[in-house]
């Protein structure tokens, strides 16, 4: 029997050089990209004021998404529900795209394009915030969600890739991540999920403590 020496099994030197190259690429997309991004701030500063003021009132974030902006919202959630620097009370965040048997059933009775609009007819509350993480702005879903959320008298901001898109069209605040390819739009929203959080932390933590105060 042959036995393959270490260097066939983890081929390190080829790879190493394959991975410098590509972080080199990387890191000149994204230092453009935040470049952009900086030029968008008034929209970003936007969403983050009505997240805000959704949560100091006792509203909750609604957030869904598909396929990695699915994983974004699930993100998103756990940050605010969990902690992201601070320590400090949870808040109110459900990532719609988590529950199997919902997803399923609704999928199966009504179609795919219903899975987020039923469930933010069931849980959605005037005052409370639906967001929206979507690479191309064209879901389908999340167009429904967004119509559906607005029946509930829910604001409805999203973070798309920067084309034009319909959901957009039917959001009260927008955000182009100033990127087109699916990776480098996954990788912004993922910074502006921290950004978001970031601000809430910062903002509630220091209200709760002049109360306790």
């Amino acid at each position: 029997m042959l036995v393959a020496d270490s260097a066939t099994l983890f081929p390190t030197t080829r790879y190493r050089s394959e991975v410098a190259n590509l972080l080199a690429g990387r890191r000149h997309t994204i230092a453009k990209s935040l470049a952009a991004f900086e030029q968008r701030d008034a929209a970003l500063a936007a969403i983050a004021g009505v997240l805000v003021g959704t949560l100091r009132r006792g509203g909750k974030v609604l957030v869904a998404g598909n396929g990695g902006s699915a994983a974004e919202a699930q993100h998103f959630a756990g940050e605010l529900v969990g902690r992201f620097l601070l320590e400090r009370r949870p808040y109110a965040a459900i990532a719609l795209c988590v529950d199997s048997a919902i997803l399923t059933a609704v999928g199966n009775d009504y179609g795919f394009e219903d899975i987020f609009a039923r469930q933010l007819l069931a849980l959605g509350q005037p005052g409370d915030l639906f967001l929206a993480y979507s690479t191309s702005g064209n879901s389908p879903n999340l167009i429904r969600a967004a119509l559906a959320a607005h029946t509930r008298q829910m604001t409805v901001a999203v973070v798309t890739g920067d084309l034009p898109n319909e959901l957009e069209r039917v959001a009260d605040l927008s955000l182009r991540v100033p990127a087109t390819a699916t990776p480098v739009i996954q990788e912004l929203q993922m910074i502006v999920t921290h950004i978001l959080c970031g601000i809430v932390e910062a903002e509630l933590v220091a209200a709760d403590r002049k109360v306790v105060g």
